[in-house]
Formats: C-alpha cells, sequence, structure tokens
C-alpha cells in the first residue's frame, strides 16, 4: 500500500480516539461567538473555488452551468449534514445562566462516515468524472463547499438552540440510542 494512503489509516484511528475523548465532557458554548468559525472558512473556499477558475494562473476553464450545479449540490447536502450534526448536540443551561454543550457520540460517526464516504467516493467520481460529463475539478470543490455548508449550518443550528435555551426553552436534540 502505498504512504499516501497508508499514513491516513493509521492516523485516523488515533484521531478519532482523541476526539471521542474530548466529546466526553461539556464545553461552555458562547452563542455570540458561533459566527466565527463560518466567517473564517467561507472566504477561504470562496477564494479557493475563485483563485482555482477565474484567477489568471488558473489551469483550467471556468466553471459551466453543470459544475456550478454539482457545487450547489455539495452545499446542500454539506448543509443537511451539518443541520443534523447540529441537532445531535446537547445543550444545557447552567443555574448560573451559562450554556454548556456537549457533543453527540452519534455526530461524530455522522462525520466518520461522511469522511470515509468522500475518500471512497474521490477516487471513483474523479477517474469517472469524464465519463459521466462530470467537472472533476468541480467534484472536488464541491467535497470543500460540502464542508463549508456542515460548518455553517451547524453553528447556525446551535446558535437557534441556543437562543432557545437561554429564553427559557428547552433543548430539542436527537436523542442518541444507548
Amino acid at each position: 500500500m502505498p504512504p499516501d494512503k497508508l499514513i491516513p489509516l493509521l492516523v485516523f484511528p488515533a484521531v478519532l480516539v482523541l476526539v471521542l475523548l474530548k466529546n466526553r465532557r461539556k464545553r461552555v458554548l458562547r452563542p455570540q461567538f458561533l459566527w466565527i468559525m463560518p466567517a473564517i472558512v467561507v472566504p477561504l473556499i470562496g477564494l479557493g473555488i475563485w483563485g482555482s477558475t477565474y484567477s489568471p494562473r488558473a489551469v483550467h476553464a471556468p466553471f459551466g452551468p453543470g459544475a456550478w450545479a454539482v457545487l450547489a449540490i455539495g452545499a446542500v447536502l454539506g448543509g443537511l449534514a451539518g443541520w443534523y450534526r447540529g441537532k445531535t448536540v446537547t445543550i444545557e443551561k447552567e443555574p448560573d445562566g451559562s450554556l454548556m454543550a456537549q457533543a453527540s457520540p452519534l455526530g461524530l460517526i455522522l462525520l466518520v462516515v461522511l469522511f470515509a464516504g468522500r475518500a471512497g467516493l474521490r477516487d471513483l467520481i474523479e477517474t469517472h468524472a469524464a465519463d459521466w460529463r462530470l467537472n472533476a475539478m468541480a467534484v472536488t470543490d464541491a467535497f470543500l463547499v460540502f464542508a463549508m455548508g456542515l460548518i455553517v449550518l451547524q453553528r447556525v443550528e446551535m446558535y437557534i438552540r441556543a437562543r432557545r435555551v437561554l429564553a427559557g426553552g428547552t433543548d430539542s436534540h436527537v436523542e442518541v440510542a444507548a
């Protein structure tokens, strides 16, 4: 097996264990700061897509309608995954008025499945993109847009629920079967 395929297989389980251990404890949730990650990710991914298609050094032609449709599908699917992942986070109000959030193992399982699916589909789609009349660069960029949609909608969902909990409502999250 080539090192570029073997290294992720060795590193990924270690990172997964660390993330699971980190997610076991509750963390302080500050809804007023949930916008920061999307504010960083959206411009960076947007600039990356612009740079790969419209900059003077672009290595391929600008995207056509089909390529933009692929990007839109990536954004919608990422948004759906982000919304669901945001729903799996438990948000509780402490007696002192602060909010605590705890990520669900279900949310982590969702991410693992998504990234494994991405890794499996990437080679398949990129090798057959021409046969299926897809722009290979658009497919690659769609994975970035998927990640962007996931991050943005997860934060939006958590913000809406955090505001509801602060206003005295209850947290409605997806229950994890034990």
